[in-house]
């Protein structure tokens, strides 16, 4: 291992990306990590942006060959993961990693980099918070939005696995805070 990371998750609604999106506005030595996945682009997602996009049969294929640090089946064929290639990119820059990933792909990044990383899981102020979060986003089907709503709930229990807990209840507070958590981090 060659540099820190860190790790942001959280339910779908709670503004895990507009957080860490924030953190790589302020700091050119915090490079995203690209996470892999095999559903289909969102809204104006871009292969190579916000996801590198891979078919269930070419993801499977790289989880055959070893290719990921971690990876999840989060939904039926549907897969997120990190490459070990994007790992290697970003460290030889000499830049810090941040993840923005799901709860169980974020337990499973602090297994493997260990004290080199920070674990933040980002939780909204309640369930209804959070329906209501993904209803104004306007980007899923009523359905799709019930089942993160489901698989939310199962999600908050792993809250308990990270290092620390970031309520966005305040999306201004929220900022100040993970910016403190993130410094704190990487001054030690």
């Amino acid at each position: 291992m060659s540099g820190k990371v860190l790790i942001f998750s959280a339910p779908s609604g709670s503004g895990k990306s507009t957080i860490v999106n924030h953190i790589l506005s302020l700091r050119a030595d915090i490079e995203f990590s690209i996470s892999a996945t095999s559903r289909l682009p969102r809204g104006t997602e871009q292969d190579g942006v916000e996801y590198l996009f891979y078919s269930a049969d070419t993801f499977r294929r790289l989880v055959q060959e070893d290719k990921f640090v971690e990876f999840e089946e989060v939904y039926p064929d549907r897969f997120y993961g990190t490459l070990k290639s994007e790992v290697n990119r970003i460290w030889s820059k000499g830049h810090v990693i941040i993840f923005d990933v799901d709860v169980k792909g974020g337990v499973s990044l602090k297994k493997y980099f260990g004290d080199a990383a920070l674990s933040v899981f980002i939780q909204a102020p309640s369930v209804e918070e959070l329906r209501r979060r993904l209803v104004a986003r306007a980007t899923d089907t009523p359905e799709a939005i019930e089942q993160r709503v489901a698989k939310a709930e199962e999600e908050m229990t792993y809250a308990p696995r990270f290092d620390r807990v970031l309520v966005n209840d305040d999306l201004q507070t929220a900022f100040r805070e993970a910016e403190a958590m993130v410094d704190a981090f990487l001054k030690a």
